[in-house]
This record gives C-alpha cells, sequence and structure tokens, in this order.
C-alpha cells in the first residue's frame, strides 16, 4: 500500500469513534499544534443547504480580487484532497501526509480524537502554514459544538435552517436554530436568510445579545429575478444588476445575496473587494455535484446530478427540475440515499416527478440497501427496478431514457461523487 492510502486509512479509522459534539478536544489539538486559528482571519459557515454555494461564490470573487483564500469543506465528493482549497487548488497527497504527521505527532491518546475533528486541526494548520488572507471554515453538523467553532471570523453565515441530524441536534427547529446560532460571535457580523419566524428570531436574540450586527435575506441583502433568467441583488453597499451564475438551480440567487452580504462586510474589514469582484467571480463559479449536468455526447439523454440528501435540497432541485428538464421526457431517476437520512419523505418528494426509477447504491457503509428504498417507496411510486451496482444502475438509465429523456442521479452526496467518478470525473476515489 502506498504511504498517502497509508495515511487516509489511518484518518478513516478515526471515524470508529463516531460523532463528538464538543470544542475541547479540538482545543486541545490546536493547543499543541501552537493555536493555528489564532491569527487566522475567517468566514465562518453554518446552515442546513447551500453552505458550500455560499462559500464557493464568496471564493470566487475572493480570487477575482486576488485575495489568497482557503476553503474548507466537507464531505468530499471523490478525494480527501478536495476538503483544503487553496486559491482554489486542491491540497496535493503529500501535503496532506505533512499535516497528517504534524497532528498525529501531538494526539494525546487519552483524548482520542474524531475524524472530524483531527481533518480540522489539519485545515488550520495547513491555511496558517500556507499564509492564506482569509479561511472559509464550513461546519461539519451543527455549529455551536462543531470543531470548526473555534475560529476566530471576521463575519460568519448561517445560510437556512431545516430539520437535520436530528438524533444529534435535537427534533424541532427550534432545536436545530439553537446550535446553528451558536457560531455567532460577539461583535462579529452575522449575514442570514433563515426565514422560519420562531427560527429568525432565535437566531436574530442570539445576535442581539452578542452585540453582533445582522444582515437578513429579504431586509438588507435582496434579489430580483428577470425573465431572461439572470438576476439583479441588492445589498447595504452594492447593486449589482443583470447578473448570472455558473451554478444552475432557481436557488442560486438566493445563495448570491448571502454571498453578497459576506463580501461587503469583508470589504469593509480591509479585504481589496470591489463589486466587478463578485460579477465575475458569479460567472466562473463552480461547485460540482450540485445540480451540475454532466457533458454528454449530442443525441443522447442529457445528465444531471445533485446530492440532495435532505427534504429542504430535495425541495430545491424540484424547484429547478422544470428548467433543467427542458420538457425531456422520459425522466429516469437514480436514487442513492444514506441509511440514517429521512428516507420516506425524501422519497415522497423526489419519486413523483420521474417517469421510471432505479434503486441504487455508492459503495460506501452508511448506505442504504436499494432493497430497502424500494421498500420505502410511497404508494403510487413510478415504475422501478433495483440494481446495487451504481455502475450499471447508470447504464441502465441511460438505456431507458433514450435519445429524448433524461437521466437525474440524486439522494446523497456519496452516491454524485462515486457517479462522477465512474462516469469519468477522476482518476482517484477515496470515498469512506
Amino acid at each position: 500500500m502506498k504511504p498517502y492510502e497509508l495515511t487516509l486509512n489511518k484518518l478513516y479509522e478515526l471515524q470508529k469513534f463516531g460523532i463528538k459534539l464538543g470544542l475541547s478536544s479540538t482545543k486541545n489539538l490546536l493547543a499543541s499544534l501552537g493555536d493555528p486559528h489564532r491569527d487566522l482571519k475567517c468566514l465562518h459557515l453554518a446552515g442546513t443547504n447551500g453552505k458550500g454555494s455560499v462559500g464557493a461564490m464568496v471564493e470566487a470573487a475572493l480570487l477575482q480580487a486576488g485575495v489568497k483564500v482557503g476553503f474548507y469543506t466537507s464531505p468530499h465528493l471523490q478525494r480527501f484532497t478536495e476538503r483544503y482549497r487553496i486559491n482554489g487548488q486542491e491540497i496535493s497527497q503529500r501535503q496532506v501526509m505533512i499535516l497528517a504527521k504534524a497532528v498525529w505527532s501531538v494526539v494525546d491518546e487519552r483524548e482520542p480524537p474524531t475524524f472530524f475533528e483531527f481533518v480540522t486541526a489539519m485545515a488550520f494548520e495547513h491555511f496558517k502554514r500556507q499564509g492564506v488572507e482569509l479561511a472559509i471554515m464550513e461546519t461539519g453538523l451543527g455549529g455551536r459544538l462543531d470543531a470548526t467553532n473555534i475560529c476566530r471570523p471576521l463575519t460568519t453565515v448561517i445560510t437556512n435552517l431545516g430539520l437535520e441530524h436530528q438524533e444529534f441536534l435535537g427534533n424541532r427547529l427550534s432545536d436545530i436554530a439553537y446550535e446553528k446560532a451558536g457560531v455567532i460571535k460577539r461583535g462579529v457580523p452575522l449575514i442570514h436568510g433563515v426565514m422560519q419566524p420562531g427560527a429568525r428570531r432565535l437566531v436574530e436574540e442570539t445576535a442581539a445579545r452578542r452585540r453582533a450586527k445582522v444582515f437578513r435575506r429579504g431586509r438588507e441583502l435582496r434579489f430580483r429575478r428577470r425573465p431572461d433568467g439572470s438576476f439583479d441583488l441588492f445589498g447595504r453597499l452594492w447593486r449589482l444588476k443583470g447578473l448570472s451564475t455558473n451554478l444552475s438551480g432557481r436557488h442560486q440567487p438566493i445563495n448570491a445575496a448571502l454571498a453578497l452580504g459576506a463580501l461587503e462586510v469583508l470589504s469593509e474589514k480591509g479585504l481589496p473587494l470591489q463589486p466587478q469582484h463578485m460579477v465575475d467571480g458569479l460567472d466562473r463559479v463552480h461547485w460540482p455535484g450540485r445540480l451540475e449536468q454532466w457533458p454528454t455526447p449530442k443525441g443522447q439523454a442529457t445528465l444531471w446530478l445533485d446530492g440532495a440528501h435532505n427534504p429542504p435540497a430535495a425541495k430545491a432541485l424540484l424547484a429547478s427540475l422544470a428548467q433543467i428538464r427542458a420538457g425531456r421526457k422520459p425522466l429516469v431517476m437514480v436514487v442513492g440515499v444514506m441509511a440514517d437520512k429521512e428516507i420516506g419523505e425524501l422519497l415522497s418528494l423526489l419519486l413523483p416527478v420521474a417517469d421510471r426509477v432505479i434503486y441504487s447504491r455508492p459503495v460506501y457503509q452508511r448506505a442504504a440497501d436499494p432493497q430497502m428504498l424500494a421498500e420505502a417507496a410511497p404508494n403510487g411510486a413510478p415504475p422501478a427496478s433495483i440494481e446495487p451496482n451504481l455502475g450499471q444502475a447508470i447504464k441502465q438509465a441511460r438505456r431507458l431514457a433514450g435519445k429524448e429523456g433524461m437521466v437525474l442521479i440524486t439522494g446523497s452526496l456519496f452516491t454524485v461523487g462515486e457517479a462522477r467518478t465512474l462516469l469519468g470525473g477522476g482518476s482517484t476515489r477515496d470515498l469512506q
């Protein structure tokens, strides 16, 4: 086994410790590394959906401004190295090995870190070593007790809220809001897109107690769609009209409004940002696996991938479906879902729009058995088949869709990641 593979295997062994919410282990790790996070300027991203898209938009604008920007995100689609980007470039395998060795050298065996705590410590150390001017840090789960919450942000973004990870975060939306609001820091401006009145009130009351200025979607940050598919953005400082973005979906102007709020604050904090940097960034932003059209030869079914892994993400996908489908029939859906997700609700949302369904799964231990998915399908679901091998499922879907149809691969980012590799979107695959 190659040294890099040995490094990853040792990291993935930490998954046996599961998910452990709390900051003490991460604080101790970072203290032993010399507290690399203390002098690191950050943007902290939390929320149920849209974190990655907002982060990618901010990253793209900062790149246009010539700012050296780091981006830490999870999970990865295909390669572990996707989790750490600087100026849009993934970390090298050699750097992963060097960082992992550095963090292992300070691990206290009496307090073994979880996988996410360890790889988050690697992120802070990497960005400090590389001298990034801003690090975009995406939460892994929740916020208040998430390992990333040790960062010291210039601004904080909470994208939206929905029921998720209820076994860890609670069963009520107010529970989720409490956990997400835990990322709000004293005196640090908050940009948010929380729309549910009770949850919004909780978030904004938390911000008020911590004397954090609040810039809300729909109030200080607004967008307007145009008939031609472009949109306008209106912030406190910038008014941008006739915009387009490289990302597909009706929800992207919402994400862009939140990115605008973050960029305005960052400009006030001294980063050399101008409105045109955002305009150009939106045209160049790339965020794979989220309403992504895969290149296909002319005369074949169109193929789309979307990692809709929870009900809010499924609703966002459905809102854009007519636009991306463009009248193509039949729609053949390949579905693979993680066993710990809201399978019944997810399938009830997704399946009615399909003409045919193929239940499959990625090669991943958390993936639900396709037979279980078939049994959880709602009454009246479209005709379906079971194909556990994802590669064979995609071939079958393309055959069923014919020349005039559309294939949609969805249900999980893990499913989409493996599909991208099978379709030729990467030479390596190290999902665990």
